[in-house]
């Protein structure tokens, strides 16, 4: 018995369709086929593209090959170097370059190399003469050191053995614990500076034979935020709220042990002076939901602009008060646009995503040559020079809407811009508005990239003092400090001052403080 191997055909009468109808089906045929084309290419870009926006060629490395391709042998360590860049030009370094980027580090040894004087005597018959040093630095790097400091606190007894006076204890920072300033600096600075987990700080410690539990260095954090620092991120709260503009984004977080459901998402919100601000602030919130509610909380009684991206939340408040102002975020915008671009490579070519992203790169473009002008003049040339091209941006969007299909990137996108255009106008109302969202997710972005390290948080406490830690971090780098000096100084003179009512003293705690000690600033 022989199969019959030929696939059943359907019989289109394509007679009984009009010349229009056909058409009809064809176009949508074109928009199925595009649509399709488009979600293959950018779920394949998300599973196996680079994570960048840029179209660029980017460098990425991996953890595990670092330094293999870091390596270019064409580059040798020597006083005067050629570097090779990019873009093939030679850019000499300057002389003296070492000795600039040593210079910070003033404990310097000076091991000296003579030869013995007989055997001087022997080469030179007829007597010498020594000559300038030929002098060469080294770097070496010291692992991490412990020292015990002991206290010894005077006690006096009078001779009736009835009057006892001891001398004064320095301030501490938990009663009858080893925590100093340096130490919990220093378990605060390995983590929310660079990324590493209590866990492992934990490994590091008995590598030098100290027994420090997770535990303990968690609660010694709890410790810290709740009784000490959580005053200084109550002063850049105030701070932040008597500017014009602030930056605004969230990120979810799990938080372990919350009352709910393992898989609930929580929140950490930020909030960013705006970057050129004389007294520059970030201050990280957690939250366990994303309602409107929390961002109304905080920035009660602000008056100003609010830079944030499409949620709706913002949207809301804006809403609600005639004192605050939304103003969009272009990198936004453009995103699914050059996420399109991405994905279809050269299919791209004369695109609407590739079209809508060069329109809105070359709007950043001009407006990256204003901003050194003063704000009377970027506001008049942002009117004359940028409005245009905005005015044009969507006129075009709204021609074009009905050419590609709505569910496609592409269409999401443009749908996104034109709900968004209101907000995306605010920047040429206010020459102090950016383009973009970008200071609060750079503001944002230690934290996630911690976030891959520990996954989730175990408790609220621990979210909460992770937000008080993460505001002091990232509001020291705003203001050129030196993190672990800072927390350190901060956890050394906080307690001295616990039984005081007044808490002026925060001012000169302040990271823009002239009263700050000269080795905390960079």
């Amino acid at each position: 018995m022989t199969m019959n191997s030929t696939k059943p055909t359907v019989d289109i009468e394509w007679d009984k369709f009009s010349k229009e109808q056909l058409i009809t089906m064809i176009k949508g045929l074109q928009h199925k086929n595009e649509l399709l084309t488009e979600q293959i290419s950018c779920m394949m870009q998300n599973r196996f593209g680079r994570k960048t926006e840029s179209t660029g060629n980017i460098h990425q490395l991996s953890i595990f090959n670092e330094a293999e391709a870091e390596q270019d042998p064409s580059v040798k360590e020597t006083e005067d170097i050629a570097q090779v860049i990019p873009s093939y030009t030679r850019k000499i370094k300057s002389k003296g370059k070492r000795d600039e980027d040593l210079s910070a580090i003033t404990d310097t040894v000076i091991e000296n190399h003579e030869i013995p004087e007989e055997k001087l005597k022997e080469i030179f018959k007829d007597g010498y003469k020594r000559l300038p040093d030929e002098v060469y630095r080294r770097l070496e790097l010291i692992p991490a050191r412990f020292r015990v400091i002991e206290h010894h606190i005077a006690v006096y007894a009078g001779k009736d053995n009835e009057t006892i006076v001891r001398a004064d204890r320095p301030a501490d920072l938990f009663r009858n614990s080893i925590a100093t300033p340096s130490l919990a600096a220093g378990i605060i600075h390995a983590k929310y500076v660079n990324a590493q987990p209590l866990y492992r700080q934990e490994q590091t410690f008995l590598e030098n034979d100290i027994h420090i539990s997770r535990q303990t260095m968690a609660n010694w954090m709890i410790g810290c935020t709740e009784n000490y620092l959580s005053l200084v991120t109550d002063k850049f709260r105030e701070e932040i709220l008597k500017e014009h503009l602030i930056h605004a984004d969230e990120t979810p977080v799990q938080v372990r042990k919350d009352g709910r459901p393992a898989s609930s998402k929580s929140y950490m919100w930020v909030y960013r002076s705006a970057e050129n601000d004389i007294h520059p602030a970030v201050i990280y919130e957690y939250q366990k939901t994303r309602n409107a509610e929390h961002p109304r909380e905080f920035l009660k009684g602000f008056k100003g602009i609010l830079v944030t991206d499409g949620y709706q939340a913002y949207h809301k408040l804006a809403k609600e008060s005639d004192d605050l102002q939304v103003a969009g975020c272009w990198v936004h915008a453009r995103r699914p646009f050059a996420n399109v671009v991405k994905a279809l490579g050269k299919k791209a070519k004369g695109s609407i995503a590739e079209q809508a992203a060069k329109k809105i790169s070359y709007m950043y473009h001009i407006d990256n040559q204003l901003k050194d002008l003063s704000p009377k003049d970027r506001f008049q040339r942002r009117r004359t020079e940028v409005q245009p091209m905005v005015d044009g941006f969507f006129q075009w969007l709204k021609e074009n809407q009905s050419s590609v299909p709505a569910k496609s990137e592409t269409g999401k996108g443009i749908a996104y811009c034109l709900n968004q255009e209101q907000y995306l106008r605010t920047f040429l109302e206010d020459p102090s508005v950016p383009l973009d969202n970008s200071t609060a997710e750079r503001a944002i972005r230690p934290f996630t990239i911690g976030r891959k390290n520990w996954v989730m948080i175990d408790t609220v406490k621990g979210a909460a003092s992770s937000a008080v830690l993460y505001s002091i971090v990232e509001t020291a780098k705003a203001n050129n400090l030196r993190i672990y000096e800072y927390i350190k100084y901060l956890l050394g003179e906080i307690p001295k001052h616990m039984d005081e009512h007044d808490l002026k003293f925060l001012e000169e705690l302040m990271p823009w403080s002239e009263n700050l000690p000269k080795e905390i600033r960079k």
